[in-house]
């Protein structure tokens, strides 16, 4: 078997479930191998043995992993399906078997949204240990410039601290953007308009409105721009378009062991 894999980072490879979760339904009993009860640390042939879970077969064969790049909108969930019958990103894109999302973003907020096959690849992606960085974008009211010399130096939340590797205020463009130079008093600025860019490498739950609520900033739009070496550039909102080779190559490159905290500068930003 030259391209013998264990059993569940074939699953997690076929996008059926992350590492762990595989682990677990191989331990359920639920999965089983040429019709026999597969076992932890068991190794398959993903070209010839026959998976199956829960009685249906499932496909572990190697093939070009599908990734996909999606403008999530504001008012769309991030999973596969809501109770509530609310939009969700999978009603964006094709149906492709075995695609996940990479990294939740919540209900309000949009930007970049990474879709793979790749499981381990999604999992790898999103965990701490990786430090893949994710830039947003916030439009915020209230002193910025103040928040961001705060932020830089650290914010405890409740679940820990927050320390950004990048962030900056700037004036917001439009109506009730800033114009006031270095001058303008605390009031002005409070009242203002403004743009709030922070760049993280972790992704808690609503990181960012819970970083700015706790500067005192609120929050009127959050978009995430990047994920990693992956722009949001100019792609439309509730559009896909596939991963280009050097995205693609760039998070490769990240998964790999070797691969740690993309920053994307090597990459352009149009879309």
């Amino acid at each position: 078997m030259a391209d013998a894999m264990r059993l569940h980072r074939a699953l997690a490879r076929a996008g059926v479930a992350s590492r762990r979760k595989a682990e677990q339904l191989i331990a359920a009993g639920r999965i089983r191998v040429n019709g026999e009860p597969a076992h932890l640390g068991q190794v398959i042939d993903p070209d010839a043995d026959r998976v199956t879970l829960d009685g249906m077969s499932i496909s572990v064969a190697a093939s070009p992993a599908v990734w996909l790049v999606l403008h999530k909108p504001a008012g769309v969930m991030t999973t596969r399906s809501d109770p509530r019958g609310r939009t969700t990103v999978f009603d964006l894109v094709d149906d492709i078997p075995g695609l996940v999302y990479v990294g939740r973003l919540d209900f309000d907020t949009e930007g970049v949204l990474l879709l793979t096959t790749d499981g381990e690849a999604a999992h790898r992606l999103t965990h701490p240990s990786r430090g893949v960085e994710r830039e947003y974008r916030a439009t915020v009211t209230g002193d910025a410039p103040a928040a961001a010399s705060r932020a830089r130096r650290g914010i405890l939340l409740h679940d820990g601290m927050v320390t950004p590797t990048r962030v900056e205020a700037s004036p917001a463009q439009g109506p009730g953007a800033s114009r006031g130079g270095g001058g303008e008093g605390l009031a002005g600025r409070a009242g203002r308009r403004w743009y709030f860019d922070v760049v993280l490498t972790e992704g808690r739950k609503r990181e960012v409105r819970r970083l700015c609520r706790a500067l005192g900033l609120r929050v009127e739009r959050l978009v995430r721009v990047r994920f990693g070496p992956v722009h949001l550039g100019r792609l439309p909102a509730g559009e896909v378009r596939p991963l280009r080779g050097a995205e693609r190559a760039a998070l490769e490159a990240l998964v790999t062991d070797g691969g740690r905290g993309a920053r994307g500068d090597a990459l352009g930003q149009q879309s």
